[in-house]
């Protein structure tokens, strides 16, 4: 996997990098990966094949709407340990688990991103319009993947681990989401996290006023 520069997507990341809204902070990043192997890609993707091979050796499971049986095609298996191997490179210093990922990943459709997107980044899309003007921050999105990935033939997926097992969560999040756009023909990921964080938790607001509230608590019950 080797990250690739791309223009039009420097130019959201910009806007994106931290976005004070007051309260709150959005957050968003969008990465462009090419799928061929480097040396260590080579071990790895051999790695979680056979992690894989070895989940399906064991289970039992002949569900034909089962995760089990999405993993018995090669096609299928090749995906995913694209979309973890981009997990990767994205967080090296984050142990990812193809099998388990694979619970995680959901294929979507891309009116299902805009529609999360419409909703939840909406003060963000206020704030794009004001500072640039022209097109809409989405509008945007959508040239800048399409001239990466080509979205009429890419395959979305979001990706919804728990929150343990998340590291797209940061301290203060109210909300993630994290989407890959995955063309199988051009062998290239894109990969979209954006996030909400309070900026009350970030700054320690929330902890420093508990504490002056018990300091008075103990303050009240005393005869001074």
């Amino acid at each position: 996997m080797k990250f690739l520069e791309y223009t039009p997507l420097d130019r959201i990341n910009d806007f994106l990098s931290e976005l004070n809204l007051g309260e709150r902070t959005i957050k968003g990043s969008l990465e462009a990966y090419s799928c061929k192997h480097t040396g260590t890609d080579k071990r790895l993707s051999l790695s979680l094949e056979n992690e894989i091979l070895d989940y399906l050796g064991k289970s039992s499971d002949t569900d034909s709407s089962s995760p089990v049986e999405s993993l018995l095609s090669r096609s299928s298996r090749k995906t995913l340990i694209y979309l973890v191997l981009t997990l990767y490179h994205m967080y090296p210093d984050y142990d990812f688990s193809a099998v388990k990922a694979h619970q995680f990943f959901t294929e979507e459709s891309w009116d299902t991103f805009k529609q999360i997107f419409d909703t939840y980044m909406l003060e963000a899309s206020k704030e794009w319009i004001e500072t640039y003007g022209g097109s809409s921050l989405l509008e945007t999105v959508y040239k800048a993947l399409d001239e990466v990935v080509k979205l009429s033939e890419c395959e979305i997926y979001s990706y919804n681990p728990d929150s343990d097992a998340d590291p797209f969560l940061e301290k203060g999040a109210i909300w993630s989401f994290s989407f890959f756009f995955y063309n199988r023909k051009l062998k290239r990921v894109v990969s979209f996290s954006f996030s909400c964080l309070s900026n009350l938790v970030a700054d320690g607001f929330l902890a420093d006023n508990l504490c002056y509230e018990e300091d008075g608590e103990i303050f009240d019950n005393m005869d001074i």
